[in-house]
């Protein structure tokens, strides 16, 4: 029975700015791109929030939702120095550390003798020496599995924790809305509740087969997810070779426009992702999978992904057969072995360029 936690910093970038602002703590703040740049917001705080904003949207649509929010680009030198000082309190608890992002990242503490071997209260102690030494709040789910601990990270942020007992996963998992699952974007989740499923309880109606048949080796995924099994091992030397976000279409797009207007939800997911990722990336992609069940995939070598670079891929790609596509993919690959940070730099297009209409 393992013991995980999933500690993830609360809107970290935002975080790390009012530390060192003070006076940012209490106004609707936001870190992002500029407006007149098409930029995107890449995270914002709790005052911000409560206008409705949040991560991906355009820069301009907060705007209009909180005039009087403030807009800093993003420094990701002060955020890793303050990721490392985070990562180093966790080495304190344990070796077992899975990095997520800057700011997340799971911990196996099944063996550590730290607060009498607790992970409840190692989570609580490594989350006041992170507010204590890094000036940051800080939000842990505690369960047997990285599933259940990284969604019960969520449960009471900011700045709480939440414990998952191995006897009440069922119970925690039955009401749980499937857009909570890994891997369920806005348009899986609306899929899965417009044909019924809006909860695990729901889901967990769906025969296997119906989920591989619907949703392919993410429908697997599903299947064992909205049960509560997770039996993924916390990895401390995982490298990441790509990120990329996929969706398998009920209807099939049947032209490159149908393709390029469900390119914007695709952006919004990986976006999402890619703005947590602090990894160099060497390739940009796009996948399609046509009517007929072949495959092809465009890529190009580029650092800096943006709307329009998957937008011409896409177009390439399409070109090869020119017939309906029933699944579609984004994504980048990264250098194997050279991983290396990401400069401020490299991570601005994506919210300098990102399109307004997503």
């Amino acid at each position: 029975m393992r013991k995980i936690i999933h500690i993830d910093c609360d809107c970290f970038y935002a975080s790390v700015e009012m530390r060192d602002r003070p006076e940012l703590r209490d106004v609707p703040l936001g870190i992002g791109g500029k407006a007149e740049h098409r930029g995107v917001i890449a995270t914002c705080n709790y005052p911000a929030r409560r206008f409705g904003i949040h991560s991906a949207m355009p820069t301009v649509t907060a705007f209009k939702r909180c005039p009087d929010l403030v807009l800093l680009p993003p420094d990701f030198e002060r955020y890793r120095a303050a990721s490392r000082a985070v990562h180093a309190i966790f080495r304190d608890y344990t070796d077992l550390i899975e990095p997520l992002s800057l700011d997340e990242a799971y911990l196996d503490v099944s063996n550590a003798t730290r607060c009498h071997g607790s992970a409840t209260l190692i989570a609580e102690e490594i989350r006041a020496r992170i507010e204590a030494e890094v000036g940051i709040t800080a939000s842990a789910g505690i369960a047997s599995n990285k599933l259940i601990a990284k969604i019960a990270s969520d449960w009471h942020k900011p700045n709480g924790q939440f414990v998952v007992l191995p006897d009440e996963i069922d119970a925690f998992i039955l009401p749980l809305a499937v857009k909570k699952l890994w891997g369920v974007g806005k348009v899986t989740a609306a899929r899965l509740n417009a044909a019924g499923a809006e909860t695990c309880a729901d889901l967990q109606q769906w025969p296997e087969e119906k989920l591989a048949r619907e949703f392919g080796k993410m429908g697997l995924s599903l299947y064992r997810q909205c049960r509560g099994i997770d039996h993924r091992k916390v990895e401390p030397n995982q490298v990441r070779k790509s990120l990329s976000v996929e969706n398998t279409y009920s209807n099939d797009l049947p032209d490159l426009a149908a393709c390029h207007a469900a390119l914007p939800a695709l952006w919004d997911d990986f976006s999402r992702r890619f703005a947590r990722c602090d990894t160099v990336p060497h390739k940009t992609f796009v996948k399609i999978k046509f009517n007929d069940f072949t495959q092809t995939t465009m890529e190009c070598v580029h650092s800096a992904p943006t709307p329009e670079i998957f937008a011409q891929l896409l177009g390439e790609a399409w070109q090869r057969k020119g017939i309906p596509a029933r699944l579609l993919g984004i994504g980048v690959r990264f250098e194997e072995n050279h991983a290396k940070p990401r400069p401020p730099s490299a991570s601005l297009p994506l919210w300098e360029e990102a399109d307004q209409t997503h």
